[in-house]
């Protein structure tokens, strides 16, 4: 794909924290992508992270099929300092300042770190945020359809809607992970969560759900595995201790690198690219709140996840390459094209209403 369009980096006027914008690409229409709230080592790290992010956020909806394009934002508090309320307000409202500036070019959502109550906060200084609480007139959390889409995409993987009896491993039980278990285990299936917080331990078995210790989840043998955390998870020494025949879920960026797919593919494994994978959130969020469809329309548009996966494989197999490879063809195609654009121009999103 192309280089990035634009990034900026700047220290915060109220806060004094770092905060930051990538642009990857707008040739389909606004960039758009969460707002991750993180600490990192280095300013080095948090720029890798948002550029490699925003690159995949176009990629994300080119793919879709939606008219917009990638972009990803970042706030980076210093490690180990614990930020009181008014702390981390100030730094949200540094954020939409710079938001603000871009006048509607990049549009943020909630990311790892934020969530809705953020969304609002941003609004208070820039029109251009999604997914603000619902009681606000948002979508809110976009946990449901992220997890919707993911279930779209392994029945496509599968053939199947069927998981009874399927063992199934999740590493990461946040938000979008529990939905996964939850809808996984009342399909039947027999479902092993892990999770760097050893505090949701009990709230797993509680809801009758198999614990693993986060170091090992990935390489447990199992029918599938989903990375529902944070990226770059599979690397060459991870793909060689998998005991898996699928790889599918919605971190984003897990494979160290491209080709970390081929090797993957070499152990006859299969992996549904994340950014294809993680659409139902955005496909959802735009949906209701850039083109006004209603709840239900909108899941329907999440549902096309499974089309959209099915394609790929087949592609996949006529030409053998990869799964990897055929979608990052067909992004390349919509944004030379322009083909395939489904949602219309973003009014709501570009008003704040």
């Amino acid at each position: 794909m192309t280089a990035h369009e634009e990034l900026v980096v700047r220290r915060g006027r109220r806060s004094g924290i770092t905060t930051m914008v990538a642009i990857h690409s707008t040739a389909l229409g606004p960039a758009v992508g969460g707002c991750r709230f993180k600490p990192y080592r280095t300013l080095e790290e948090a720029v890798g992270d948002v550029l490699r992010l925003s690159e995949a956020m176009t990629a994300k909806c080119a793919v879709a099929g939606l008219a917009f394009g990638g972009g990803k934002s970042v706030i980076a508090p210093e490690p180990g300092h614990v930020l009181s309320p008014g702390e981390r307000r100030a730094a949200l409202l540094d954020h939409a300042d710079l938001i603000a500036e871009f006048g509607g070019r990049y549009q943020a959502g909630p990311d790892v770190g934020t969530g809705p109550a953020d969304m609002l906060v941003l609004r208070e200084a820039s029109p251009y945020a999604f997914c603000t609480p619902e009681s606000a007139g948002g979508t809110g959390s976009s946990s449901g359809p992220t997890a919707l889409g993911v279930l779209a995409a392994l029945r496509a993987a599968t053939g199947s809607a069927a998981m009874a009896g399927r063992r199934v491993v999740i590493s990461g039980y946040g938000s979008v992970g529990a939905h996964l278990a939850a809808s996984l285990r009342a399909a039947g299936a027999g479902v092993v969560v892990s999770d760097i917080d050893p505090a949701k331990r009990a709230v797993a078995e509680k809801q009758g759900l198999a614990w693993a210790e986060p170091e090992k989840a990935l390489t447990l043998t199992a029918d599938v595995v989903i990375p529902a955390a944070v990226g770059g998870v599979l690397d060459p020494g991870t793909v060689a201790r998998l005991d898996t025949p699928l790889v599918v879920g919605p971190a984003n960026n897990q494979l160290t690198d491209d080709t970390v797919a081929d090797a993957l593919a070499a152990r006859g494994i299969r992996w549904i690219p994340d950014y294809v994978a993680s659409a139902g959130g955005i496909l959802y969020t735009l949906s209701r709140e850039a083109e006004g469809l209603g709840h239900e329309a909108a899941l329907a548009r999440v549902e096309t996840i499974e089309q959209t996966v099915a394609g790929l494989l087949e592609a996949a197999e006529a030409n053998a390459t990869t799964p990897l490879q055929e979608a990052a063809a067909l992004a390349e195609r919509r944004l030379t094209s322009g083909a395939g654009p489904r949602t219309p121009s973003p009014r709501a999103l570009r008003t704040g209403a």
